[in-house]
């Protein structure tokens, strides 16, 4: 049999095992979850001609930066298995960075967007060329230990930085392409256009065949390396870095400066945390993990001092009542119902 005649054989024996229909359901997929970006995307875009209220505005806006940085983080602990514990600190490093490069040089939006995405690659890089070798605890501690080194050499670093101060004096908001982000419209639809975008990108990311790929790591990183999957790579992959920086960039934008609590270890527990709130195994877990912790954090600051104690009876709550997050909770209640009432209609 020649090399042709033994393609064409493979071609009819994927046919016959159904492989076109399965590629044809895979891009139904894909241009459902841009109908569904598209549609969430309009629906937040008119909400500031529903309600006047300019608190639900910013509450939009912080639940896009926070979201975007926890489905990044679930990137590398639901789909791929790595705990970190020092995440924040490319949320830190993207507000510090945007926020310096328009600072310091003036430049178009978009150049300092891409020039914070570079320095986020390169810095991510290089921590993860060493962090990726280790397993386990050892991971997520020397990723801790990596962001508290970052969060001190902002502090002092401060006639760059600011120190303890932060970044004052406002970040420079030059118009590009009509858009003013001086404008709290522009601001807020440009918030909510980023994160879909992003959700979007890490939806088509864990669909594809490298997040199968990633889960195969995560369920069994020997077994991969056998297969011939290079898991260092794998690993290296600075994507889930790129979108909690843009994440930072967000926030950045919205305070009109950067703090050096943006690159504290607080914020990589608050993303762990949303992970729990939300749930891991679905992809918006992570989303309504951070409107959970937001409405939490809004409501009980308001209402008592005792924030330490209700956070913590909410974490209990979580990880001995329902052992998984509210969204995780809900997707099992509801596929236990199905399969119950298809047994009953048997």
């Amino acid at each position: 049999m020649t090399e042709l005649q033994a393609e064409r054989a493979g071609q009819r024996a994927a046919e016959s095992l159904g492989v076109p229909r399965v590629e044809a359901r895979s891009k139904r997929l894909r241009y459902l979850d841009v109908l569904i970006a598209v549609a969430a995307f309009a629906v937040l875009a008119t909400l500031p001609f529903l309600v006047s209220s300019k608190a639900l505005l910013d509450f939009v806006i912080r639940c896009s930066a926070f979201g975007l940085f926890a489905t990044s983080l679930n990137l590398l602990v639901g789909y791929t298995g790595m705990i970190s514990f020092g995440h924040g600190m490319f949320f830190g490093l993207g507000a510090y960075g945007f926020g310096l490069i328009m600072q310091r040089t003036g430049v178009p939006i978009p150049v300092a967007f891409i020039g914070t995405l570079l320095i986020t690659t390169i810095v991510s890089a290089v921590i993860g060329a060493i962090c990726v070798r280790l397993k386990e605890i050892y991971f997520a501690f020397v990723t801790l230990a990596f962001q508290m080194l970052i969060h001190s050499l902002i502090l002092s670093w401060a006639s760059l930085t600011g120190g303890d101060q932060g970044l004052r004096g406002g970040i420079p908001r030059p118009v590009f392409l009509g858009v003013d982000l001086s404008n709290h419209m522009h601001l807020y639809i440009v918030s909510c256009a980023l994160p879909v975008i992003g959700l979007l990108l890490m939806r088509q990311i864990a669909q594809s065949p490298f997040g199968y790929t990633l889960r195969m790591i995560r369920d069994n990183a020997s077994r991969a390396s056998f297969v011939g999957i290079d898991v260092w790579r794998a690993k290296l992959t600075m994507l889930a870095a790129l979108f909690a920086a843009t994440g930072g960039i967000i926030m950045c934008l919205f305070v009109s400066g950067a703090y050096p609590e943006f690159a504290y270890w607080t914020i990589s527990g608050e993303g762990i945390f949303i992970n729990m709130l939300g749930g891991v195994t679905t992809f918006l877990g992570p989303m309504a993990g951070t409107v959970l912790l937001l409405i939490l954090n809004d409501t009980v600051t308001r209402l008592t001092d005792y924030y330490g104690i209700v956070l913590g009876i909410v974490i209990l709550f979580f990880a001995i009542g329902l052992r998984k997050g509210l969204m995780d909770f809900a997707v099992e209640w509801y596929e236990q119902r199905r399969d119950g009432a298809k047994e009953s209609a048997r």
